[in-house]
């Protein structure tokens, strides 16, 4: 049931038209400046503007002192250890900022904790070896800003640190001689979405005094990197460090990088979307099933054949990954299988045995696509266990999971995002704490942002570059999704061996083709003839000289859906399913009558609608959406009574020949129960 709540972004054409023509821009574009809330225009010439001025480095609280304490280090000759963390933004901050010391002369080394072993940030046992080796001052990147305990260890060793960070800090600052966050209450720089490298790339400008030129030149593209990868808004200085660190990508400086675009893009050019789709998650993979130090060793590297050697190592890791990935994906669906009820929760939390702690995140993060709701993904490992947690807007995941802060053995995150540690035998008591806040507060629909609606007559190559305009894509400024609205569906075709489906479709005199991936003939619920919405993103192909565009569907639903109504019925069935106090009202509802059943039925019998589409079943019954509960009670009776079944390929009537009461059905028992005892 993993539908989406249509919004569809409302821009006034008018309003469109006047930016338009006081900026002398296409049309278009202003549409879509608008559409994402650039609405003046100043907003507008510094979101256009290719090189927007950087900040003074120096605005950032501490970073005087940071530089103070660093240049003492280089003077006295004290060995530094960088200190990062496992993931793209805290490896190439590592990177950068290793590699920069080492050209000013530093007696240099870096750390990077292990994923597994350590978690995440500063801890004790690694301080103690790093003071062993001889280090005197240690620079955090990425981590650090909430390691008060750690930070008087270090202390009590003889030890100074200098924190950069970009996490919200906790109320008590730990010990250090310069802490520069752009979240510190007290800091007065003006852009406060850096990522860890971010902070890392200003403390190398500032070691320069301030200058940012020869800094970009040698690091654009590992800031870019970790910009991308951390998911920090790509507007204002990280829409400008992206820009310039893309195109020094594409131009192969780095030999690691170069290495690795070679591997997972065979050189094609690489944009921020490919990038986070490609480099963001092998760089990523080293740090969550290996040792990250693999990775940062390929970002550091300036031999060709070592570069190639290790980005195949990195690449091997990500293969890894996804397998480990797979086997969670498969383990939830024999559990869905066995106890579909799971699915009815308002918070969805997976646990089991043998699950790889470093990939429940993302396994988290595909579930919540797939279900449209928060999912938790919980690995044990005997009497203790790891947790991953992702949301959807509207609902914070960082809020859920504290309110059950007494079964936690750690804890972190914030409104999206969130990771914890508990004991094995607190899980069941946690699944139901986290679901008992999810009931106390208003649940909202996962959403599918428009930026416009589009005229198929409209779409051609031409219209590439003018959306190529808002480069670079990522969080705070999404790759543009159009609708088409009222497309005729008159053909489908398989593509991939099946796995795909190439859809043709038409409005007027207009027909275009569109790919819909990871959808078989078998699961694709419309048919020839019917009238569909799409949300589609649009996409340059090259092919033999020759430039089109290529339309790939994100969504899609029956044209004129009425999504609040439709998304509101299912949750009232997932209320009857967990059996929820229902009101007189909510319980007659959703009871259908013989004529209704019989409908139902019929539909399922002539194999006309497939799983899971349930505002097809209403479609074709010719009934409201509203009314997909009721659909739902109907499918439940029928399988409670042995008429039908269900498998991937939707339901079927089964061969049962003896006669039964519907009304005996205990779904059907249940809600009149409900509807008398009120």
């Amino acid at each position: 049931m993993g539908r989406k709540k249509w919004c569809v972004s409302s821009v006034n054409k008018d309003e469109a038209n006047e930016l338009a023509l006081r900026l002398d821009i296409d049309p278009f574009v202003a549409l879509l400046l608008i559409s994402r809330g650039i609405t003046t225009e100043q907003q507008a010439l510094e979101f256009l503007n290719d090189t927007p001025a950087l900040n003074d480095p120096f605005e950032l609280k501490d970073m005087d002192k940071a530089v103070e304490r660093i240049n003492l280090a280089l003077d006295y000759g004290e060995r530094i250890a960088i200190y990062g963390d496992y993931d793209a933004d805290g490896v190439t901050a590592t990177s950068l900022l290793y590699t920069y010391l080492g050209l000013l002369g530093a007696d240099v080394t870096c750390y990077i904790p292990d994923r597994n072993l350590e978690g995440y940030g500063l801890n004790n046992a690694a301080i103690k070896q790093l003071h062993d080796d001889g280090v005197k001052l240690i620079v955090t990147v990425d981590n650090g800003v909430s390691a008060v305990k750690e930070a008087e260890y270090a202390y009590s060793l003889g030890l100074e640190l200098v924190i950069t960070d970009h996490h919200k800090p906790p109320e008590i600052l730990p010990q250090a001689y310069a802490i520069v966050n752009p979240h510190r209450s007290d800091c007065k720089s003006r852009f406060k979405d850096l990522a860890g490298v971010g902070v890392a790339f200003k403390l190398a400008c500032a070691l320069s005094d301030g200058e940012y030129e020869d800094v970009l030149d040698c690091y654009a593209d590992l800031v870019a990197i970790g910009t991308i990868g951390d998911v920090v808004p790509l507007v204002g200085e990280n829409r400008t460090i992206v820009s310039i660190g893309l195109e020094k990508i594409n131009h192969a400086d780095n030999a690691g990088l170069a290495a690795l675009k070679s591997i997972c893009l065979n050189n094609k050019p690489i944009g921020a979307v490919s990038a986070a789709f490609s480099l963001v998650p092998r760089i990523n993979a080293m740090g969550r099933i290996s040792d990250a130090m693999t990775a940062l060793r390929l970002l550091t590297c300036d031999n060709a054949n070592e570069a190639e050697k290790l980005a195949c190592q990195v690449n091997e890791a990500n293969a890894s990954r996804q397998q480990l990935e797979q086997i969670i994906i498969n383990e939830v669906d024999k559990q869905i299988a066995e106890n579909p009820s799971m699915l009815y929760d308002r918070v969805l939390v997976f646990d089991s045995d043998g699950w790889h702690a470093g990939v429940i995140g993302i396994a988290a993060a595909r579930f919540v696509e797939r279900y449209s709701k928060p999912c938790i993904v919980i690995a044990r490992e005997g009497d203790s266990a790891k947790g991953s947690a992702r949301s959807i807007e509207g609902f914070s995941i960082f809020d859920a999971i504290y309110s059950c802060k007494d079964m936690l053995t750690h804890f972190g995150g914030h409104t999206l995002a969130a990771g914890f540690s508990l004991a094995s035998g607190d899980i069941e008591r946690f699944r139901k704490g986290v679901n008992n806040y999810a009931r106390q507060v208003e649940m909202p629909f996962m959403k599918q942002n428009i930026d416009c609606k589009l005229r198929p007559e409209f779409i051609s190559a031409d219209i590439l570059p003018i959306i190529d305009t808002l480069e670079p894509f990522g969080a705070g400024n999404p790759q543009p999704i159009f609708g088409l609205f009222s497309m005729q569906l008159n053909a489908i075709t398989p593509i991939g061996g099946g796995k795909h489906l190439k859809l043709s479709l038409s409005r007027g005199n207009t027909s275009l083709t569109a790919l819909k991936f990871s959808v078989t003939p078998d699961q694709f619920p419309y048919i020839v003839g019917d009238k569909l919405d799409l949300a589609v993103r649009l996409e340059k192909n090259e092919y033999m000289g020759q430039t089109s565009v290529s339309i790939y569907v994100k969504d899609i639903r029956l044209s004129g859906t009425d999504d609040e109504k439709y998304l509101k019925s299912l949750r009232l069935y997932e209320k009857v399913k967990r059996k929820d106090r229902l009101i007189r009202k909510e319980a007659l509802f959703c009871l259908p009558d013989r004529k209704f059943a019989g409908d139902v039925f019929r539909l399922i019998r002539d194999r006309t609608v497939k799983t899971s589409d349930y505002d097809v079943f209403c479609y074709r019954l010719g009934v409201d959406v509203s009314l997909a509960c009721r659909v739902l009670v109907c499918l439940d009776a029928f399988e409670q009574l042995g008429l039908a079944q269900k498998n991937n390929d939707g339901y079927f009537v089964t061969d049962k020949k003896e006669k039964v009461d519907l009304e005996s059905a205990p779904i059907l028992t249940y809600l009149k129960s409900a509807a008398e005892n009120q």
